[in-house]
Formats: C-alpha cells, sequence, structure tokens
C-alpha cells in the first residue's frame, strides 16, 4: 500500500512538472502572438479589428480542436487571447444597451472578451446614438428572441440609422429567481422585464401563481430593487445574481429550454466576407398585387436563401398609415456575385431598399 501510494505522488510530480512546462510554452507562444498582432497593427494604421478575420479564426480552431476541451471552452479561451491582443494596440469602448448585469452585457463580452471598455446605455436608442456621434467604437443591442420575437425598438432604429451591422452574437437566455429572503414563501412581490415574465409564463403560474408581478425596466434593475427589498424576488441572469449579491432560489425557470436571444454588433461598417454569413437589409413592397411574391423572386432566380423575414409598420416611410417594410436576412456576403445581382434585381421592383450589412453567422 505504501509503494502504490509512493508510485502515485512521484507520478503527480512528473504530470505537474509537465503542466508547469507547457504553461511557460503557453506563454512564450502568447508573447509571440502578441508580437506578430502588434506588427499587424503597425502596418495597418487605424481600425485592426476585423470581425470577418476573428470569425475565422474561431472556426478554424474549433474545427481542429482534438478535445478534450468543448468546443466552447475553446471559443472562450481563444477569443480572451484575441482580446487581450488587441487592446494592446486598440482599446476599444463597447456601448451595450444595460444597465450593468443584463444579458446583453453578458453578449457583448462574449462576442468581444473582456478587454474592451463597457458602457451600459439605458435605451437602445441611446447605443446607438453612442456608436454614431464616436463616443464609443461599437455598439451591442438585442434584436429578437426565440421566443417572444421581435425587439420592435432595434428595429425602427436600423431603418433610420446609417450604423450598420457587423456582427451578430447567440445568447441562450437562462432565467434565474433570485433574492435575498431565506424561501419562497417569505417573498410578497416579483419584478422582472416583461419579456423575462412572457418566457417564464408557465413556471410561474405553477409554483407563484399568486405573486404580484411587476413589470421593470430591465431584469438588471429588477435584481436591483429586490437587493433593496427583503419581501421581493426577482428574474434576471446569473450575472445579476452576482452584481447584486442575491441567492438564486431556483435556476432555469424559463418555459422554453432551449430559449435564445440574438444580438447584433453595430458600427459604422459592416465585415468583410468570412466564408460563412449573413446578410441583413430592409425593403418595402409597391403597393401593387403581388408585390411580396415580386419582393422574393429576385432571391429565388439567385438561388439565395433567406432565413428570416419579418414586416414592420413603415414609421415615416410612405404615405400611408397601413404601409410596411420588411426585413429580410440571407445566407452568405452581399459581395458574392449572387447575392449582389440579387439585391441589384430587387431593387427594381421595391420602392425602398437599404442594405443593413453583412456579417459572420453566429456560433449557436
Amino acid at each position: 500500500m505504501a509503494d502504490s501510494a509512493k508510485t502515485e505522488q512521484e507520478e503527480l510530480a512528473k504530470l505537474r512538472e509537465g503542466i508547469d512546462r507547457i504553461d511557460s510554452d503557453m506563454l512564450r507562444l502568447l508573447s509571440e502572438r502578441a508580437q506578430l498582432a502588434h506588427r499587424v497593427g503597425e502596418i495597418k494604421h487605424g481600425n485592426i479589428y476585423r470581425p470577418e478575420r476573428e470569425a475565422q479564426v474561431l472556426k478554424r480552431i474549433t474545427e481542429t480542436n482534438p478535445g478534450p476541451l468543448p468546443e466552447a471552452a475553446v471559443r472562450t479561451i481563444f477569443r480572451e487571447v484575441m482580446s487581450a491582443c488587441l487592446a494592446l494596440e486598440q482599446p476599444l469602448k463597447i456601448a451595450y444597451f444595460g444597465p450593468a448585469g443584463t444579458f446583453t452585457e453578458s453578449a457583448a463580452k462574449k462576442h468581444f472578451g473582456s478587454a474592451p471598455t463597457f458602457t451600459p446605455y439605458l435605451t437602445i436608442d441611446d447605443v446607438f446614438r453612442a456608436v454614431e456621434s464616436g463616443q464609443v467604437n461599437y455598439g451591442v443591442v438585442p434584436i429578437e428572441n426565440s421566443t417572444e420575437g421581435s425587439v420592435g425598438r432595434t428595429l425602427d432604429q436600423m431603418l433610420t440609422s446609417p450604423l450598420m451591422i457587423c456582427g451578430e452574437v447567440n445568447l441562450r437566455i437562462h432565467q434565474n429567481l433570485m433574492t435575498r429572503a431565506p424561501a419562497l414563501d417569505a417573498v410578497k412581490k416579483l419584478y422582472s422585464h416583461a419579456q423575462s415574465l412572457a418566457q417564464c409564463h408557465e413556471w410561474l403560474n405553477r409554483n407563484l401563481p399568486n405573486l404580484p408581478r411587476v413589470p421593470v425596466a430591465s431584469n438588471a434593475e429588477a435584481a436591483r430593487m429586490a437587493a433593496q427589498d427583503p419581501e421581493a424576488c426577482a428574474i434576471a441572469g446569473e450575472a445579476a445574481a452576482r452584481l447584486y449579491e442575491l441567492n438564486i432560489l431556483a435556476a432555469n425557470i424559463e418555459d422554453d429550454p432551449k430559449n435564445t436571444t440574438r444580438f447584433v454588433v453595430l458600427a459604422n461598417h459592416d465585415a468583410g466576407p468570412s466564408g460563412g454569413d449573413k446578410t441583413s437589409f430592409v425593403c418595402s413592397a409597391q403597393n401593387k398585387p403581388g408585390a411580396v411574391h415580386d419582393l422574393l423572386t429576385p432571391l429565388k432566380n439567385h438561388e439565395v436563401s433567406m432565413s428570416r423575414f419579418e414586416s414592420r409598420p413603415a414609421r415615416g416611410f410612405g404615405n400611408s398609415r397601413w404601409e410596411y417594410v420588411f426585413f429580410i436576412d440571407i445566407e452568405g456576403h452581399r459581395q458574392e456575385p449572387k447575392l449582389a445581382e440579387a439585391l441589384d434585381d430587387l431593387r427594381g421592383c421595391v420602392g425602398f431598399l437599404k442594405e443593413l450589412g453583412s456579417y459572420p453567422r453566429a456560433s449557436q
């Protein structure tokens, strides 16, 4: 028995020596990578953040990942490496729809890593204005949820803003019931954003049918209010629970376990081709029979795959209160010949068309 324990201790010592050696090699290689990134910055003289390049790196890394680390862990590690290297040359300022502790903040950090400066803005309009004015480099806002549909204010702003979409983020949304109360029977009210209340509707009906539900501006605001009231609870994400030091009494209470929100990254430019892209645009149909059919025909003729089609009131475009615009996502980059031809044909049969940008398709 003693010999066995001695053998294990010797093996542990060798394993730890191996880990230390690899850690030293990793640090050396990270330094070399940072020096190469620095030289890239010197050559490019300007905006060195390239969404398409980062997407290509992450795609290559995950496709060649031998394990045992899962794909998500590998992506997170390399995202942080790229984030830190970029910060050496071009510290980024990122606006997001806040306050701090929201899912949008989590989405922004998932996309950019932790190196940039992240600033919360209390409205979606404020995020657009911050990017348009140059106060920040990029903005992150929600655009649609898999169960509750589109975020109307983001679509309305995209219709009139000069900003473009240069990236997207898909974030699995896990809702948690949190409080400073010792147990559920001690709470007397529930705070949350209206969308989160809707996403947890069935769970709440089963477990807290008589608890008053109070809609507030954001989940982070709900968590802040619950932190100040020992008889209140909130529905929010883990980041808000950590920020406001709340206990999670029930985790993952969303009705749909696949509940996902899609966020877009706003900039004064879109992204170059990455090999796995999506293009968004908004257009209006002419006021005549078969107009919507005519709108889709150029996409069919050029074999362009459509992943999203949504109508919304025109809000200032057109002369009728009942006129609509259509937000459309298609697969591919607008610089690809067949997409460029399809968009050119489309311009000839619509009253209005605005390209919102091409960008790397988000990982799931």
